[in-house]
């Protein structure tokens, strides 16, 4: 309860800075620095979506859409919880995760790619989670464990939601960077471009890794 009224006590003093900035008379390099300052993070933010899940709902009704994202959510917390991540939104089949260091991030959607597939080794297709996943790194604007706001945040989306395919881990340019050598991983430039990343990765394990 402590921790929810602290998150409150957060998003009422970044509307208040936000109240000031769209004021006539604003400031708004002050105004800004000191929303940066004061909620300004690093780190590495994860977006995940389930593969074609809009159409099998569609064909299998609103039950089965609940009870698969039930399921993933059983299934894929305890991966995120072992990793150090943090689940700041939950939108229907997509989750946005928030981890500390791109490598944590980069640990955890691989185990979650695993769990699906072992999850999925013996279930027909219409009950399988087809994860999909992208990875953005850098400075956010981070509201407690509330909310998460940026160019990276936008680019993780962008990765998991519309271009990942089932089982796919993309990372944006600054994650690659910031993730420097990962014993195991392999990591493929895709040929693709989007705004806020001049290079999209694809992110599997290394022969023999």
């Amino acid at each position: 309860m402590a921790h929810d009224q602290f998150s409150d006590a957060e998003q009422s003093e970044l509307w208040k800075l936000l109240d000031e900035r769209a004021g006539s008379k604003a400031d708004v390099e002050d105004v800004d620095r000191r929303i940066w300052e004061k909620f300004g993070d690093e780190g590495a933010v994860v977006f995940t979506d389930l593969a074609g899940f809009t159409r099998r709902s569609a064909e299998l009704g609103i039950t089965h859409f609940l009870q698969i994202i039930h399921q993933s959510q059983i299934l894929l917390r305890p991966v995120i919880g072992q990793n150090s991540g943090t689940v700041f939104e939950v939108v229907g089949d997509s989750m946005l995760i928030w981890f500390s260091t791109v490598q944590e991030a980069l640990q955890c959607s691989v185990e979650m790619q695993e769990a699906c597939r072992q999850y999925n080794a013996d279930l027909e297709p219409a009950y399988q989670i087809l994860l999909c996943v992208g990875i953005g790194y850098g400075r956010v604007i981070r509201v407690g464990d509330s909310r998460l706001a940026g160019g990276e945040v936008n680019v993780a989306s962008k990765l998991g939601e519309d271009i990942a395919e089932a089982y796919e881990i993309l990372i944006s340019d600054d994650a690659r960077k910031a993730a420097g050598s990962v014993p195991g991983l392999a990591f493929t430039i895709t040929g693709m471009h989007q705004p806020g990343s001049p290079e999209v990765y694809r992110v599997a394990p290394s022969i023999g890794g």
